[in-house]
């Protein structure tokens, strides 16, 4: 067999494989929101300066937070159950618009009451904007496209995953012309506008394609716990991904947040990639793990890390090398985000590790474990942060970060080969 065979056949293989071709819609819409993210955070600190992004960053990281709770896990509840079986779509999609608008209604009051408390850079104005957008906005756009990846519609869900990123993005362009400067609470305001725009239109094409939501208060009530257990996974690690830039900015270093933040969005926008096949193989993880278990989901995990460690891996290694260009890109003030960014290079490598593992146990079926971890994670984050932040500053927050999405990593392989031995050794019994 010659090598244009080879190549003819793995060709067709790629063109006819569904997983294949989600990767690669969710990899265009990921690549295309690389271009659009990197163009907006150039744009936003330009538009705002080290010192106004700074506290913009650590608003929005203190409303982040608690954003995963607004949902309360309905959306990846309607993963569940409905990748199994489509025609629950109706009945689960309301239960994510009630939820969502319910509980993310009450979110956002709880944010604008007690933020100004815990840092006092924050205005009640700028935190409403922000937990607008994404304690609602976000959260039913992020639902839209969870929809389409349910049916592994990727192209859509790429599609509506860019479309905030690009309004946003423009909205920075008309601002920055015509303003050239803007404040955190100013550029806040602009934000929500364009979020809202982006949620209107995402739960549109979702009625257009599947039809209306059906609403059942005792759906939301019997499936309110289990989804609670999801949005406690989304929370931890939310909580320790934005903790630290939560924590500068009620310690009032909104300069050194402004540096950190920075690099730490860049490290957010190189990871994209890795998301993007997560996502495509996330739906795959529950139909494994409810027909043959944890072992078929661990098998799959390791041909995911595969994919994604060697991403990773290039991903720090060009960061490292490129980090020197942010001043030249951003300006003078975000000077020290060069060896922010250095520090943070390895994130991408260690995500891919930990959110592979962390997929596997959540589609075997033991979603309760992963959240353990996860809060081990999230506690020793906490505790780490507040010994080194008040001493250390953004060095501190960044060294936290690598110890802990590290040792995230660490766990949650061990566990999931532990269990997968487990389980192998009890199917050796009763066969």
């Amino acid at each position: 067999m010659n090598l244009a065979t080879v190549y003819r056949r793995e060709g067709a293989k790629i063109k006819n494989s569904l997983f294949a071709r989600n990767a690669g819609w969710m990899f265009l819409g990921q690549g295309l929101a690389v271009v659009s993210q990197g163009v907006y955070f150039i744009l936003l600190a330009r538009l705002l300066g080290v010192l106004e992004y700074g506290i913009f960053g650590g608003a929005f990281a203190m409303v982040m937070i608690v954003a995963n709770y607004c949902a309360l896990g309905s959306h990846s509840v309607f993963l569940r159950y409905v990748s199994a079986d489509h025609s629950r779509y109706a009945l689960y999609w309301g239960n994510i618009l009630l939820t969502t608008l319910s509980v993310g209604s009450l979110v956002s009051l709880l944010v604008i009451g007690v933020g100004p408390l815990l840092a006092h850079s924050y205005s009640q104005s700028m935190l409403a904007w922000i937990a607008i957008a994404n304690c609602l906005c976000a959260q039913l756009t992020l639902a839209a496209g969870r929809v389409f990846q349910t049916f592994e519609q990727m192209r859509t869900t790429a599609l509506l995953n860019l479309l905030t990123n690009l309004l946003r993005t423009l909205a920075a362009i008309v601002l920055l012309i015509g303003w050239h400067r803007a404040t955190a609470g100013q550029w806040a305001f602009a934000a929500m506008l364009v979020s809202l725009v982006a949620t209107v239109v995402a739960v549109w094409v979702v009625r257009r394609r599947y039809g209306p939501a059906e609403f059942s208060l005792r759906l939301a009530r019997d499936r309110a716990g289990e989804g609670l257990v999801f949005a406690l996974c989304y929370s931890t690690s939310g909580f320790y991904n934005d903790l630290d830039k939560a924590m500068l900015g009620h310690y009032g270093m909104n300069v050194a947040n402004g540096i950190y933040t920075m690099a730490y969005r860049a490290v957010d926008v190189c990871t994209m990639p890795l998301y993007a096949i997560q996502a495509a193989a996330f739906p795959r993880f529950f139909k494994k793990g409810e027909a043959t278990g944890l072992g078929s989901t661990a098998s799959y995990a390791l041909k995911i890390l595969k994919r994604t460690a060697p991403y990773g891996a290039l991903a720090a290694a060009a960061m490292f090398l490129s980090a020197p260009l942010i001043p030249w890109v951003l300006g003078s003030g975000f000077r020290e985000s060069t060896e922010a960014l250095r520090w943070l290079c390895l994130l991408p490598l260690f995500r891919s590790f930990h959110i592979s593992a962390g997929d596997a146990i959540a589609g075997g079926g033991h979603v309760p474990v992963r959240l353990a971890t996860q809060s081990v994670a999230a506690v020793f984050n906490f505790a780490v942060n507040l010994y080194l932040i008040p001493r250390y500053s953004w060095h501190g927050a960044a060294w936290s970060s690598l110890a802990t999405d590290g040792l995230l990593a660490i766990l949650n392989w061990a566990v999931l080969l532990a269990m997968a031995e487990r389980a192998r050794k009890e199917k050796e019994i009763y066969d």
